[in-house]
């Protein structure tokens, strides 16, 4: 959905940078900075995030029991959508806790519970997979992920490929640059020279 990516534009959830690119953990230089969090405070924008993903889930998972979030920014969005479906919510912690029970998984999850897990953001998919894990280990029948955003990497196609699983995102990096360009936070050269990046980051010099 463009129009989902001109609202992560305009709260400045996703910045745009081709001349000064971020640097990332990893050492790769990137032309974007997505910080989804942000939209937490937008009532409207987090209303269509949550009403786009359910509408997205009942498309491709129309079987799902359960919905869960990644901690910690899966969370909230993840009880929204599970609000408008009106199923159950658990989440996911990045670890287990290191006291009491030790549990990674919060709320009630049955064994075999057709489950789908909600990130924000979907770069190559390694964290959100360790959660999908998670959940299965304790029994979840994943079905699949979802999230607002995905840079479109190739590692992500490669590591869901990998695990046999499917995801969808609400908007991606290609609709991005185009409502950048169309709302004129870029220029059509930059967009060309931002959509070379997804190809091979690693190698990205602007």
């Amino acid at each position: 959905m463009k129009e989902i990516a001109k609202d992560l534009l305009d709260i400045q959830a996703v910045k745009l940078s081709p001349s000064e690119p971020f640097v990332w953990a990893s050492g790769i230089k990137s032309p974007i900075y997505c910080d989804n969090r942000l939209t937490i405070s937008y009532p409207k924008i987090r209303t269509a995030i949550a009403q786009g993903i359910a509408a997205l889930i009942k498309e491709n998972y129309p079987e799902a029991e359960v919905i869960a979030g990644t901690a910690t920014a899966g969370i909230p969005h993840a009880a929204w959508i599970a609000a408008e479906l009106n199923l159950p919510l658990i989440y996911v912690r990045s670890k287990p806790k290191d006291h009491g029970r030790g549990k990674q998984i919060e709320g009630v999850l049955k064994p075999g519970a057709k489950t789908v897990v909600i990130d924000d953001l979907l770069s190559t998919g390694g964290s959100v997979l360790k959660a999908v894990k998670a959940a299965q280990n304790e029994g979840a029948d994943v079905l699949g992920v979802g999230a607002i955003f995905s840079y479109q990497l190739q590692a992500i196609t490669d590591n869901f490929a990998a695990e046999n699983l499917s995801y969808f995102t609400l908007t991606n990096y290609t609709e991005l640059l185009e409502a950048a360009v169309e709302n004129d936070y870029i220029s059509a050269d930059e967009q060309k020279v931002l959509a070379q990046w997804r190809l091979a980051p690693e190698k990205w010099n602007g």
